[in-house]
């Protein structure tokens, strides 16, 4: 186990409920159908966007994002293509579905729907990992091949991280960048990937179901994709993902040498992304991003056989 001081859970730093304009809450209220009140800001992620379970006067249960379309700009671009994704995701995927849109006072509003859930347990337990996995490998077969919503490509949307392994210093850069250079050939394929399946883009249902949230990043690559980056929370939690591997349906198949190839990928982006300062609006980002660098750090290093870093 990789020791962590993230607050799982409690990493965002949200709009609030009552920080929203109120043409754009009378909008809202507009869409449920019924006043709300009450709203319950949802703590996990990365961004400062409104997200929150609002519950009605009628009792009903909604799920709504929104983000200022000029003072978040980059949020806001992030709903409107989660949107446009989430359109074109089939029923039957394990995801919960987009409901409404809209845009009122240069704010970019959505709807999913509501589902009761939980987080995956932190640190991750073998019976979440097995539900998270199993429905990484549902998602993957529904979502192949994958649905026209004009995604781009796992090789073009990777294509510059082999590269930033010449600007980084690690005792094995040289190594490591020409691993991850062979990526292209590695992640192409015609599946739906989510890209950024972790526990707080993922709820448990019950002790059979999970569904996967936040589609904002999905590329068209290899089916096997998630499978492996689900893994890196639970390797940090101290699981023995190597065997989880050897057992998976798609993992089990895929040469050694290719995971290999994405984790020096992802541990390139990760690297450098640690080291970009610490954004206002999302105090705990680089914290994440730097652990996820040295579990995989670790992981890796342990894989080719190589000295553990220090």
């Amino acid at each position: 186990m990789l020791p962590t001081r993230i607050p799982h859970g409690r990493t965002a730093r949200r709009v609030e409920w009552a920080h929203l304009p109120p043409r754009v809450r009378q909008a809202v209220e507009g869409h449920l159908g019924s006043p709300v009140t009450e709203a319950a800001s949802q703590g996990a992620g990365f961004t400062p966007g409104f997200a929150s379970v609002l519950t009605c006067a009628d009792g009903t249960r909604h799920f709504v994002k929104a983000a200022a379309v000029k003072a978040q700009r980059l949020f806001a671009e992030s709903y409107r293509e989660e949107a446009r994704k989430l359109r074109g995701i089939p029923s039957g995927v394990p995801a919960p579905r987009l409901l409404w849109t809209d845009e009122v006072e240069d704010w970019f509003l959505l709807s999913t729907e509501y589902v009761e859930g939980r987080a995956p347990a932190r640190p991750w337990t073998p019976a979440d990992l097995a539900l998270a996995s199993d429905m990484a490998v549902r998602i993957a077969d529904l979502l192949t091949p994958a649905p026209g919503v004009g995604l781009g490509t796992a090789v073009d949307e990777f294509a510059s991280w082999p590269g930033l392994w010449a600007v980084i210093d690690h005792p094995r850069a040289a190594e490591l960048g020409a691993l991850a250079s062979g990526y292209a050939d590695v992640v192409a394929g015609e599946t739906l990937v989510h890209t950024d399946i972790r526990d707080d883009n993922i709820l448990v249902l019950d002790e059979e179901r999970a569904v996967l949230c936040d589609w904002n990043w999905p590329v068209v690559g290899a089916p096997w994709l998630d499978s492996l980056f689900l893994l890196i929370g639970p390797r940090g939690d101290g699981l023995d993902v190597d065997a989880h591997i050897d057992a998976h349906p798609l993992l089990s198949s895929v040469p050694a040498e290719h995971v290999d190839v994405v984790l020096a990928l992802i541990l390139g982006y990760f690297t450098v992304s640690a080291a970009e300062p610490v954004p206002p609006t999302s105090p705990h980002i680089r914290a994440a991003q730097a652990w996820q660098r040295d579990v995989i750090d670790q992981w890796l290093a342990e894989r080719r056989g190589w000295s553990l870093p220090d």
